[in-house]
C-alpha cells in the first residue's frame, strides 16, 4: 500500500523512452516504419488466405486470425505512442489507459490461444493424418476460434474491471510507452492484493495451460516423426510445423524476457526494450516467418501480387480508352457543330 493523497485519476503521464528531440525524431521514424511493415505484412497474409482457395484449410484459417490479432495488438499501443511523440505530449486519459490495458490483454491472450490451437492442428495433421479432415472440420475450427476470442475477452474484462475500484495517488507517471498493468498497479494508493491474485490466476489459465498444451502437442509430434523411417518424409513432416514452432519460440521467448526484465531489474530502459520486442517487433516478424518458410504462402502472395498488378493494368487501360473516346467525341462535336452566321446589321 502506498501513502499519499488519494484521487480519482483523470489522466496519466507516459514517460516513454527519452525527452531529447533528436532521439524522439529517430524513434518516431523507427516505430512508424515497424508499424507500417507489421500492418502491411499481416494484412497481406489475410488477403492471400482469403483470396486463394488453396489456402482454405484449418491451418491457414487460424493463421488469418493470428494475423488479424497481431494487427490489433500493435494498433493498441503504437499509434498512441506515435501521436505523443509527434505532439510532444505524454498524457493519456484514464479511459484511454483502461482501454489500452483491456485490448492489450485481449489480443495478447488471443495470440497465445491461437498458437495453442494451431499446435493442436499440427498434432492432428501429423499424428492422425487419415482422420484430419474428419477431426478438423469447419464447425470445430469455428468453435475453436470463437472460443479463443471469448476466453480472451473474459480474461481481459476480469483484469480491467478489478482495476476500476482502485484510487490512485497524486503521482501519475508511468515508466512505459503504454499503460502496462503492473506499472499502473504501482500507482495505486490502496491494497492491490486482489488485483495481483487476478493477474496470477489469468496468467496461469491463459498462459501456463496453453503453453503446456503446446508442449504436449509437440512432444507427440516429435515422437511420431522419429518413428518415420524415410528421411524425406521426416523432413516434410518437420517443414509443416517449422513456421509455427518458430513463431511459438519467438512469442514465448520475448514474453518471458519481458516478464523477467520487469521482475529481476529496476532499470526501466531494459524493461522498455523487452516490451518493444514483445509488443511491437514480434508481430512484425510473424508474416516474414510464415511467408519465407512456407512455399504455399509464397505462391499465394505471388498470385495476389499478380492479380493486383493485372487489375491496376486493366484499370489504367480502361481509363486510357475512355479518355481516347472522350477526345474523339469532342473533336466530332467541334467539327460537326453549325456555327451561327453573323449577318450585317442594317444602318
Amino acid at each position: 500500500m502506498k501513502s499519499g493523497n488519494q484521487t480519482h485519476a483523470s489522466e496519466f503521464l507516459l514517460l516513454g523512452f527519452s525527452e531529447k528531440s533528436e532521439i524522439q525524431f529517430m524513434l518516431f521514424g523507427l516505430f512508424l516504419s515497424i508499424y507500417l511493415v507489421s500492418f502491411t505484412g499481416n494484412l497481406l497474409i489475410i488477403l492471400a488466405i482469403c483470396s486463394d482457395s488453396h489456402l482454405h484449410t484449418p491451418m491457414y484459417f487460424f493463421l488469418a486470425n493470428l494475423s488479424f490479432a497481431d494487427i490489433c495488438f500493435t494498433s493498441t499501443t503504437v499509434p498512441k505512442m506515435l501521436v505523443n511523440i509527434q505532439t510532444q505530449s505524454k498524457t493519456i486519459k484514464y479511459e484511454g489507459c483502461l482501454s489500452q490495458i483491456f485490448f492489450f490483454f485481449v489480443f495478447g491472450c488471443l495470440d497465445n490461444l491461437l498458437l495453442t490451437v494451431m499446435a493442436y492442428d499440427r498434432f492432428v495433421a501429423i499424428c492422425h493424418p487419415l482422420h484430419y479432415s474428419l477431426i478438423m472440420n469447419p464447425q470445430l475450427c469455428g468453435l475453436l476460434a470463437l472460443g479463443s476470442w471469448c476466453i480472451s475477452v473474459m480474461g481481459s474484462l476480469l483484469e480491467t474491471l478489478t482495476l476500476l475500484r482502485l484510487p490512485f495517488c497524486t503521482n501519475m507517471e508511468i515508466s512505459h510507452f503504454f499503460c502496462d498493468l503492473p506499472e499502473v498497479l504501482k500507482l495505486a494508493c490502496s491494497d492491490t492484493l486482489i488485483n495481483n491474485i487476478v493477474v496470477y490466476l489469468v496468467t496461469i489459465v491463459l498462459g501456463v495451460f496453453p503453453l503446456s498444451g503446446i508442449f504436449f502437442s509437440y512432444s507427440q509430434i516429435f515422437s511420431s516423426i522419429l518413428r518415420i523411417s524415410s528421411t524425406a518424409d521426416k523432413y516434410k513432416a518437420f517443414s509443416t510445423c517449422g513456421s509455427h514452432l518458430s513463431v511459438v519460440c519467438l512469442f514465448y521467448g520475448t514474453s518471458l524476457g519481458d516478464y523477467l526484465s520487469s521482475a529481476a531489474t529496476t532499470s526501466s530502459r531494459t524493461s522498455l526494450v523487452a516490451s518493444v520486442m514483445y509488443a511491437i517487433v514480434t508481430p512484425m516478424l510473424n508474416p516474414f516467418i510464415y511467408s519465407l518458410r512456407n512455399g504455399d504462402m509464397k505462391e499465394a502472395l505471388g498470385r495476389l501480387m499478380v492479380r493486383s498488378t493485372r487489375k491496376k493494368r486493366k484499370t489504367g487501360i480502361k481509363q486510357s480508352v475512355n479518355r481516347t473516346f472522350y477526345f474523339h467525341d469532342c473533336v466530332e462535336v467541334c467539327t460537326c457543330r453549325e456555327w451561327p452566321v453573323q449577318r450585317p446589321q442594317g444602318r
